[in-house]
């Protein structure tokens, strides 16, 4: 069994509201087997899984840790929503604040991966994600931990460590783009004149997006200065 399993397990009981006495009683082991399984000291066989996943509602590639979707699926492009997509979780209430700071981070956003793919290096394409990814990682990790009653078993990192883990591997991620872009430069100069950008530029190639940009850079280096 692998190390995912036993954190689902337990996140999955704590999310029905049951005890392991009463979760032991619904899989048809002993408790103390159950605490076991949850600890992951013993592993269990594929019956136990089967039964576990049909009982929680999941599927078996979920209580394994292989998809990260309760289904089962695994995530395509087409199934990414666009990010000015219309539902609920895209209606921001009350304070302007949030909506207008979300916009200037995605339109930036667009700029920067639009620019990425003009680059088309895979290597480079992925530290930059990396080091972004990261960031909402840490910032939800946040949010999240305001209430103390949330399962911290969503997580595998330590609550005590994950910050500071993930802020040294945005700065692996930073110095590992500054290294490929410079071999790229290296490797292909012409690089240096399609990559010329000046605020004109910019405005020209990204007439939409460029305002939220240099919104961004003045808030963040008034930030900085601060």
């Amino acid at each position: 069994m692998n190390a995912d399993f036993p954190r689902i397990l337990t996140l999955l009981r704590k999310e029905r509201g049951i005890s392991q006495k009463q979760a032991a009683a619904e899989l048809q082991i002993s408790q103390a087997l159950l605490s076991h399984y949850e600890k992951g000291i013993r592993e269990c066989g594929l019956d136990f899984v089967v039964r576990t996943a049909d009982f929680y509602g999941v599927s078996c590639d979920y209580l394994l840790g292989r998809s990260p979707e309760r289904t089962g699926a695994q995530l395509s492009f087409d199934d990414i929503p666009e990010p000015d997509s219309t539902g609920k979780e895209n209606t921001l209430k009350g304070s302007i604040l949030p909506t207008l700071n979300k916009k200037l981070v995605f339109n930036a956003l667009n700029i920067i991966f639009d620019l990425l793919q003009n680059i088309n290096s895979k290597e480079l394409t992925t530290e930059v994600s990396s080091f972004m990814s990261l960031s909402v990682y840490r910032m939800f990790r946040i949010l999240y931990g305001i209430n103390p009653k949330n399962e911290q078993t969503l997580f595998t990192v330590s609550p005590v460590v994950a910050s500071a883990k993930a802020l040294a591997t945005m700065a692996v991620c930073e110095a590992n783009s500054n290294v490929i872009a410079n071999e790229l430069i290296a490797q292909q100069p012409e690089l240096k004149e399609k990559l010329y950008m000046s605020t004109q530029t910019l405005q020209q190639d990204y007439p939409l997006f460029t305002t939220s940009l240099l919104n961004l850079i003045k808030n963040s280096e008034t930030t900085i200065n601060k």
